[in-house]
């Protein structure tokens, strides 16, 4: 499946994109969801609300994909309930409240890129016109050609159309920007911030952590169908704890008295690399990782303290629960 429209041009759906509903956008609430023994969401409770551009973050196997597939109706939960504008997912996508750009299925192939997404506009209950959608989806260009003659980036684009051919209210991305070189990247997520501006709410799964961190006002990080961290970019990276730690010693030294086993002994470290004189570290606490380093009776040179990247701190976030379990 590649959008979700409705096909039922007057199907009700007062949602203008504008945000002025009371309630949440979408709301979970204790939804669990197996296949055989495998539990893919785990007891999930969370909310996303008008305007939010929100990152789905999880390994392989972290629930991300069944997640979507519950939010949309395109499966049933096993317990718990789970509703879009207060309502069902069907009844929020039959209303032409909700667009998709998903991974599975397929795009017809035998059409042009103007028919495909003329048929799309066609469907929605609040279409905008094709010349619009074929703009802002970077396809004008080739809305005469063949579906079959695309590269990967240009069908997602053409998928981007799709799930945007209407005004909807709460947008869903699953791995949006897939095949797309860097300047469709930063166009498409150029687009998606004059739709959230404009009062919609964005959520997109990526595996490129970056976009996450460039793009989210908050970061939802999945990990075995269980909300690991829920927050702003900058609120995961604090949750994760460690902070990274650089800096050269003199080859002397490494040679000598501060090998390597004694540098690994430095307390609270969490990860640690040497690549020649250069030295990183992760530490659970930098300022006692750093004193006891000055207290071996060396000089680092290029002494480097930060916060972890949206990356490693989603790594060790998700190294800590597989560690605890």
């Amino acid at each position: 499946m590649t959008t979700t429209t409705a096909a039922h041009p007057a199907a009700p759906g007062p949602g203008t994109g504008s945000g002025t509903d009371s309630g949440p956008v979408v709301s979970f609430r204790n939804v669990t969801k197996s296949y055989g023994q495998v539990r893919a969401v785990d007891g999930l409770s969370l909310e996303l609300h008008p305007g939010e551009t929100v990152a789905l973050l999880g390994p392989n196997g972290a629930g991300k994909s069944s997640t979507l597939d519950l939010l949309l109706g395109l499966r049933p939960a096993d317990s718990g309930s789970v509703s879009l504008f207060g309502t069902t997912p069907r009844e929020a996508i039959a209303a032409g409240r909700v667009g998709a750009m998903l991974q599975s299925g397929g795009l017809m192939e035998e059409v042009t890129v103007r028919e495909l997404v003329t048929l799309g506009c066609a469907l929605h209950p609040r279409p905008y016109p094709v010349e619009e959608v074929l703009h802002r989806a970077g396809v004008a260009d080739i809305a005469g050609r063949t579906v079959n003659k695309l590269s990967g980036g240009q069908e997602q684009r053409v998928r981007f159309a799709l799930a945007t051919a209407g005004r909807c209210d709460l947008i869903v991305l699953d791995e949006p920007t897939t095949g797309m070189d860097v300047t469709s990247r930063q166009a498409f997520w150029a687009t998606m911030r004059e739709q959230a501006a404009q009062g919609r709410t964005v959520l997109f799964a990526t595996h490129y952590l970056e976009e996450a961190d460039a793009i989210a006002d908050r970061v939802l990080v999945l990990n075995k169908g269980r909300l690991l961290a829920d927050g702003t970019a900058a609120e995961i990276k604090a949750k994760a704890g460690a902070r990274k730690i650089a800096f050269d010693l003199d080859p002397v030294d490494l040679d000598g008295p501060v090998d390597e086993t004694v540098l690994r002994a430095l307390p609270a470290l969490t990860a640690f690399e040497r690549h020649g004189a250069t030295v990183k570290l992760q530490s659970s606490d930098a300022d006692a990782t750093v004193h006891a380093l000055y207290a071996l009776g060396v000089y680092p040179r290029n002494l480097e303290v930060a916060g972890l990247g949206l990356e490693q701190a989603f790594i060790a976030l998700t190294e800590a629960e597989e560690t605890s379990r």
